[in-house]
């Protein structure tokens, strides 16, 4: 236990830690007498307990620690961001040559204890002579971001701007990826510019992450620290040369006013630092622009790499229902200055307008996805109709060449009307909504840790059997011992004594002394003779003394109890108080049969006490141990809104095992952020681990609904459907729990038949133990499925915008149809690395690259 909340706790400072960033700068090389700047810096102003570790010798602290801090807005192009650190500056001299590290600082940031990196510092060269001036400042112009003094100048060198495109020369409406970078040399804390509205182009922003992280360049022999600052996708409409303009940005550069006394500075909260205004203007960049060559009859304005695939909703009908056809152009390119694609439905057919759905995301390679066509037609009278493939033509950029794309036609079967003409009005569906994350705390396990046909389940089933077999001796024994007369009387010998001796006390108390001594001998006699089960003939002192010598009863209670005969036989003849005799008689009576009892009953506990220990031992079998894994943080996130920290968390928590809530909660934080194939992966792998969960399959049906491919399963006979609804009634421990439940009551029923008197109760418990014996059989192969299909998976949820299936397994190979990303598939062929051979619901077979689907 207390590993696991080791694990947990150095879990929580881990996911803590990332919010804050505790960095440290300083030269990684200096000359001898040199000093030095060494710098923390946190990225927060709620920090305290800033503690440095000791300065190696060789390394002389000047002064410090110099505090400033910062908070920075800033608007680019719309966005606004903000941010805000501390800083620690100390002045160290370097006294000697060496290499030197300077421990790790801490210090307590937004309340958590943050330990920055070591530095190591390695000092060159030979003291120099400063003619008894102070020792020179290492020169700052490096690739660390120190601020530099207040009044230095900023040179185009310091802080520039490079625009880059990926290509120079293009034809109409092909993309061109442009990327402004920021080199600097100075301490750079804001920047603001944007694209102006450009003549001959159109413009989409790509999105960049609005926290900027700066890498290290080398530029002319120099290292920058540079960020790539925007980047833009242009699609131009025009031929010719066409220039993008330059754009002026708007810096902010910090730098320090060394002239204010350090301790002025550390009270005024950084008053020694500056702000200087700086203008960079990023230069203009011309592209030339070819013109299409002479385009073709039906050219779809489409340029790029495209697909296309044509599916209807049903293909079997009546006159007057309308059919919606769909219509997916996919691919990489203008998709959304495409022509819609032409449907030639017959004559016969009312056609409606097409409802557009984009589908498509802007990336750094430009426009991706899917173009979504949904067009409603009415057929007005009966027949089997053929429509023909749709025709896409489009200019392939990597081929410099116009290609013609078609997809597969298909035929409707229009049945008779029933006389009565429909309107064709657009449906408007419900707005649903997926259901709520789970909060329980869960635990994570390997996917092949099941309870069924693990060895601990095949002990509860030998367990619970052995347990009928001990019940079974038990009670045929009790039968036996019911019949045993001397058995009986053993067991009742004590009851009998105590009867009698009851009876010697009435008899006391009226003054019968014979009769008293009578009852009291009659009563120690036949005591010791059913409790040994000795005739009247045997008993004897000696004999008596002899068998209680044989049930392990000490010498000291068989001397009372011989005692308590010979005192019964003398005081019945002894003179004095009639009274006083008896009494003492009936006490050395009760206690020698007391005491014999006892004996006996303690030697017979002892045996038991040992039995009952291994019975107990058989039941105490460890189940296993409970490691409970918290998803407390990462549910956190989705219900704050924080869906992409909280895939991460999720994910971070299934890499040790799988669990069908997190991968429930998984699915629900991918589909707020609109990755809906991410979002199927998820609930299909919790659908496997908890096939009976409702919320799972609620949710796999809302992220299903917004795929693109609307697949006609292929149909299956009424039973075998039934039955696959059967066994995914639960997962494969339900099954297993299930079985061992039957099992227990059937053996349980059992045994009520073999020993209960009553002829109905028999019967009926006679009749259940089949059915639960039968119900154990059948739980047993709906568990041996469920574990076969978890392990064996087969499933694949297509992750790719759109895939061609192929009818072999070669890019050159015939065309079977296209599919779209959020498609399930299930792999039949999984012998090839690059390639696998897939069977799609609706019964159409083929070969897709391996690459562009994930296994469930």
């Amino acid at each position: 236990m207390k590993h696991t909340l080791s694990i947990i706790q150095l879990l929580l400072i881990t996911i803590a830690a990332t919010a804050q960033n505790f960095s440290v700068n300083a030269p990684s090389q200096v000359q001898t007498g040199e000093n030095f700047r060494l710098i923390y810096s946190v990225n927060t102003m709620n920090t305290s307990d800033f503690k440095m570790s000791g300065i190696p010798d060789g390394l002389e602290l000047i002064t410090g620690p110099y505090t400033s801090s910062q908070r920075n807005i800033q608007m680019v192009n719309g966005h606004t961001t903000s941010s805000s650190s501390v800083t620690y500056t100390f002045i160290i001299c370097a006294n000697k040559p060496g290499t030197y590290t300077i421990p790790g600082a801490r210090i307590k940031a937004d309340g958590n204890q943050l330990t920055s990196k070591p530095v190591t510092i390695k000092v060159t060269g030979v003291a120099s002579n400063n003619n008894g001036g102070a020792p020179r400042m290492h020169d700052e112009n490096d690739n660390e971001n120190q601020p530099r003094q207040a009044g230095t100048a900023i040179s185009g060198n310091d802080l520039f701007v490079k625009v880059s495109s990926n290509k120079t020369r293009v034809h109409e409406q092909e993309p061109v990826l442009l990327t402004y970078k920021v080199y600097t040399l100075v301490d750079l804390i804001q920047l603001e510019g944007k694209m102006p509205d450009l003549t001959g182009f159109h413009t989409q922003e790509v999105e960049l992450p609005q926290q900027k992280s700066f890498h290290i360049e080398n530029v002319n022999g120099r290292n920058y620290r540079c960020v790539t600052w925007s980047q833009y996708v242009m699609y131009p409409q025009m031929t010719g040369k066409l220039q993008i303009p330059s754009i002026t940005f708007n810096g902010v550069v910090m730098q320090q006013n060394r002239n204010v006394d350090p301790f002025e500075a550390f009270f005024n909260g950084g008053s020694g630092y500056i702000e200087v205004k700086r203008t960079i203007k990023a230069p203009a960049v011309t592209i030339q622009v070819d013109p299409l060559p002479n385009r073709p009859a039906n050219f779809s304005g489409g340029v790029g790499r495209f697909n296309i695939s044509a599916q209807p909703n049903k293909t079997e009908l009546k006159a007057n229902d309308p059919v919606t056809v769909r219509i997916v152009v996919s691919g990489n390119g203008n998709l959304k200055l495409i022509k819609q694609p032409v449907i030639k439905f017959p004559k016969d057919f009312d056609q409606y307008d097409a409802k557009i759905t984009d589908k498509t995301k802007l990336t750094a390679n430009g426009l991706e996805g899917n173009m979504i066509y949904d067009v409603i037609a009415v057929p007005r009278n009966q027949g089997k109709y053929t429509i023909p493939a749709i025709e896409f033509i489009y200019f392939d950029t990597s081929a410099n060449q116009y290609k013609t794309i078609k997809s597969e036609p298909f035929t409707l079967n229009v049945a008779p009307g029933d006389g009565t003409s429909s309107s064709v009005v657009e449906s408007e569906t419900k707005d649903l909504d997926i259901r709520n994350i789970k909060k329980d705390n869960t635990k994570v396990t390997a996917i092949d840790d099941m309870f069924f046909a693990s060895t601990l389940y095949w002990l509860t089933i030998a367990l619970i059997i052995a347990v009928f077999i001990m019940l079974l001796v038990m009670f045929r024994h009790r039968a036996i011992q019911n019949a045993d007369i001397v058995g009986m009387r053993k067991k009742k010998a004590n009851k009998m004594a105590t009867a009698k001796l009851r009876r010697a006390k009435q008899l006391m108390d009226k003054q019968q002394t014979n009769e008293f001594y009578d009852e009291v001998l009659h009563a120690l006699w036949g005591y010791v003779g059913d409790k040994l089960n000795m005739p009247a003939e045997q008993l004897t002192r000696e004999n008596i003394a002899d068998r209680l010598e044989e049930h392990r009863v000490d010498a000291e209670t068989i001397a009372k109890f011989t005692e308590a005969i010979d005192e019964c036989e003398f005081e019945r003849y002894a003179p004095g108080d009639s009274v006083g005799n008896m009494n003492k008689t009936y006490t050395s009576a009760m206690t020698a049969i007391t005491d014999i009892d006892n004996a006996l009953k303690a030697r017979r506990k002892k045996g038991f006490s040992v039995s009952r220990v291994i019975l107990i031992g058989l039941f105490l079998i460890p189940l296993m141990e409970a490691n409970a894994v918290t998803k407390e943080n990462a549910d956190n996130e989705y219900l704050k809104g924080n869906y992409q920290q909280a895939i991460k968390d999720y994910e971070s928590i299934l890499t040790t095992g799988v669990n069908a809530d997190i991968y429930y909660n998984l699915g629900n934080a991918y589909y707020r952020t609109d990755n809906i194939a991410k979002a199927i992966l998820s609930y299909e792998r919790a659908a496997m681990l908890s096939p009976g969960d409702g919320d799972i399959r609620f949710n796999l049906q809302m992220a299903r609904s917004k795929t693109i491919d609307k697949m006609i399963p292929e149909s299956e006979m009424f039973f075998v459907t039934w039955y696959r609804a059967l066994v995914n009634i639960m997962s494969v421990d339900g099954w297993a729990n299930v079985a061992v439940i039957s099992i227990l009551l059937a053996l349980v029923m059992l045994l009520v038949y073999l020993f209960a008197e009553p002829i109905l109760l028999r019967k009926i418990v006679f009749f259940a133990s089949i059915i639960c014996l039968v119900l154990f059989i059948f739980c047993n192969v709906f568990a041996f499925q469920q574990r076969h299909s978890l392990l064996n998976r087969t499933g694949a949820i297509v992750m790719t915008p759109s895939v061609t299936l192929k009818k072999t397994p070669v890019s050159s190979g015939t065309n079977v149809g296209v599919i779209h990303e959020g498609t399930r598939v299930d792999i039949t062929d999984d012998t090839m690395k690059d390639w696998k051979g897939v069977r799609l619901s609706d019964g159409r077979e083929g070969w897709i690259p391996a690459s562009q689907i994930e296994k469930i």
